[in-house]
Order: structure tokens, then sequence, then C-alpha cells
């Protein structure tokens, strides 16, 4: 039997993103966890947990420390001597952001390595969540483990929600993401793409081709397109959720990301489809008014209320 709680699955890396002149600002982000930011922010009363792996360097110790300090817990993630996070800094030209990373030997690359304590963490969750990138940092016995510990949950009753994500240089090659994502959507309850991103992996000529794709596996599949309307396939029904334009971003870092926070949040909390999509976009675009990935929990909440 599911429980209350949320749990997602993944990396959370040093953020560094560019302040005025040579000064660099420093924080905590990565799709996965990005997405569990808002969700948490607009889950009140809902157990939050992150489930990776850590090292036990000061920065990884900062990191616990940060989400403790929002009311997110780590569970039985594993502490991995001598590891630690990976690290990325921001390029902003405008508000449009390019990135560069330094994580090949993250410790979040582990968070399969314990099958017991992965299993445990996924345990009585109302919801987990992962996604393309964290299948991608795994070796392929580790992305089986991370399924089988999914398909575990999801039988227990948990809502299971996946975004492909899919980032090329985190891939020996494209036939290796389109297996494994595939995979990943046969374990899936809501599966939340991204246009472009399945155009560049699968060759879907529109987000309609994404999301009769994606429906032939999955119930519930929400196609992010930038500020084009986001596209809901359940079933046989598609009906398009118009986007928020905002007229000046500050920074579009972390906005499919929080999307997929305000969409699950609103959905556990019982609104239908529709309604779920258009609280996302409010977010995303409050999202994109601010540096970094992480807003503000009550910027968050006031956009998802509207």
């Amino acid at each position: 039997m599911a429980g209350n709680g949320v749990a997602s699955i993944g990396e959370c890396m040093l953020e560094l993103s560019g302040q005025t002149g040579p000064n660099w600002r420093m924080g905590f982000a990565g799709d996965t966890f990005n997405t569990l930011w808002a969700l948490h922010a607009l889950s009140t009363g809902r157990p939050a947990t992150y489930v990776s792996a850590f090292g036990d360097d000061p920065f990884s110790q900062g990191q616990i420390g940060f989400f403790a300090e929002n009311g997110i817990g780590i569970g039985s993630s594993p502490i991995i001597a001598g590891a630690r996070p990976g690290l990325y800094a921001i390029t902003l030209t405008g508000a449009e952001r390019s990135f560069t990373y330094w994580r090949s030997d993250a410790a979040a690359r582990q968070l399969a390595s314990d099958p017991a304590a992965l299993s445990k963490n996924l345990e009585n969750q109302a919801l987990v969540y992962f996604s393309g990138i964290t299948l991608a940092i795994l070796s392929e016995a580790a992305r089986t483990t991370l399924l089988a510990a999914v398909a575990k949950a999801r039988a227990a009753g948990s809502i299971v929600a996946f975004d492909p994500n899919y980032r090329p240089r985190l891939w020996r090659n494209r036939e290796e993401a389109q297996a494994a994502i595939a995979e990943a959507l046969v374990v899936t309850d809501i599966a939340l793409p991204t246009f472009p991103d399945e155009q560049m992996l699968f060759g879907d000529k529109t987000p309609r081709a994404t999301a009769e794709r994606l429906g032939q596996l999955v119930g519930e599949v929400v196609v992010k397109n930038g500020e084009a309307p986001a596209l809901i396939a359940q079933g046989e029904t598609l009906c398009e959720v118009p986007a928020i334009h905002v007229a000046d971003p500050v920074d579009t870092t972390g906005a499919g990301d929080s999307f997929n926070g305000g969409y699950l949040a609103a959905r556990l909390a019982g609104h239908e489809a529709l309604e779920a999509a258009r609280r996302a976009h409010r977010v995303a675009a409050a999202v994109v008014q601010v540096r970094g990935a992480l807003a503000p929990f009550e910027t968050l909440r006031n956009a998802f209320e509207g």
C-alpha cells in the first residue's frame, strides 16, 4: 500500500551561476532535484526524499544540510567514502542558458550500489519520480537495479512519473538512450517529455506524434514544448493547454523541471490533468523570473495558487 511521501531519484549537483562581474554563486540543483523542490513546496504535509548517493566531503555534507534545512531527506541513500558531488556552471546569453559540467566521477553514479537501500527508499511513497538523466549516469546493470526497484514500488501502489529528458552527451549513442528510455516507460504512469528532446532522439515530427508514441505505453502523457502549448494525452483524448508568455525572462534554468513539479503536485492534490497543466505553466513562468533553478517556496506557491 503506497504511503503519503514523494521520492525523486537522480543526481543533485553543485550549481555555479554567474553574478555581476567575475563572481559566481554556488547553489545545489539538478533536474530531478529541481522537480522535487517544486513538488515539495507545493505538497504541504508530504514527506520528501531525494534518492541518490553522496560523498563524505564538505560539499556533500553541505548539500545534505541544505536539503534538511528545506524539509527534504535522503532516506537510506548511501554515503560513499572518498566521493564527491558533480558540478556544473550556468552561462547566460540574455535569459537563455548553456551549461559546462564536471560530473564523470560524481557519487550519484552509485545510487543503485545498494539495491536493498534503494528499494527501502521507495517504500510507502505516493509518488516516485525519475528521469532520463537518472538512467544516463548509471551503468547498464545499475539501470536494471533501478527499474526493478521502481517497478516494485509501482506494484505496491506508488504512482511513477518519468521525464525522458534526453541529453546526448551523457549517452554512448542514440540507440542506448532509446532502449533505456523505452524500458523506463514500461514502468511509468505519467510521462513528462519535452518535444524538442523527443524530436532529437526519436525523430517525432510533431508533439502529437510524441504523445501518440508514448501513449502506447503510458496512460498519461504531458508533452512540454517551451512557450508553445503543452499537449496532454490520456487514452484517446488529446488536449492542448497554452503556456504563459513571459516578456522579459531572467533565467530559463529549471523551467521544465518546475513544470513537472507543479503538474505532479496538482495531480496528487486531486486536480484533473488540464487544471494541473495550467498550474504547472504558472509555476514555470514564475521560475524563469528568478536566477538559478530553485525559486523560493513562496514564489512557487503563489504561482501555483494563481
